[in-house]
């Protein structure tokens, strides 16, 4: 018999909350890029200052990686974790390679947020405020659906780890998220302080 895994109330709850950061972000940075192919002129509402710029970003090359606006991708990625968190609140159970199969999206997902935030950092030398809700969403999501998947035995794992996993997850992930907002805060130092 297949072994399958429903996951807790939180970590559904978790998976609608950060699926609907995603999707609102990408919602919005799509919007404002079709009023950006509009008119060239267009300053989305995010562009604050010489940093905050997510006019900058959007007209980048890297906002288009695949040849389309990556915030389209975002649309149906975070449609997805959505309809996963509600189908775990609905009491789904599902096998090991859909739970697999789910977190090697995220993994990609944080792979691809990560070179974004690189490339926003030290090619485009700009931040786009929606595009950080982005960042914060896919770092957590990747990093609780890989606990759940060790935790449940999905991924191999030495029993210290699952451990680990059992009770700090939101340590890893904080750290990652401090790590992304300390290279922020150094990246521009000169403007935060002046």
């Amino acid at each position: 018999m297949t072994r399958t895994a429903g996951g807790s109330r939180a970590f559904a709850v978790l998976l609608v909350i950060t699926g609907a950061a995603g999707l609102l972000a990408s919602w919005v940075i799509t919007i404002d890029k079709f009023k950006l192919l509009e008119d060239p002129d267009f300053t989305p509402g995010c562009s604050l200052n010489p940093v905050v710029s997510c006019g900058s970003v959007m007209q980048s090359d890297q906002a288009s990686a695949f040849g389309f606006p990556n915030p389209m991708l975002g649309l149906v990625a975070y449609g997805i974790v959505i309809g996963v968190g509600m189908s775990l609140l609905a009491g789904a159970r599902f096998p090991a390679w859909y739970w697999l199969t789910f977190d090697a999206g995220c993994l990609f997902g944080v792979g691809f947020v990560s070179w974004l935030q690189f490339e926003s950092l030290y090619r485009i030398n700009a931040l786009c405020l929606w595009c950080c809700l982005a960042w914060v969403a896919t770092v957590l999501l990747f990093w609780y659906v890989t606990s759940f998947a060790v935790r449940n035995r999905f991924l191999p794992a030495p029993g210290w780890l699952r451990s680990f996993f059992g009770e700090f997850t939101w340590v890893v992930a904080v750290l990652h998220l401090g790590i992304v907002g300390m290279l922020i805060l150094t990246r521009w130092w000169d403007f935060w302080t002046s």
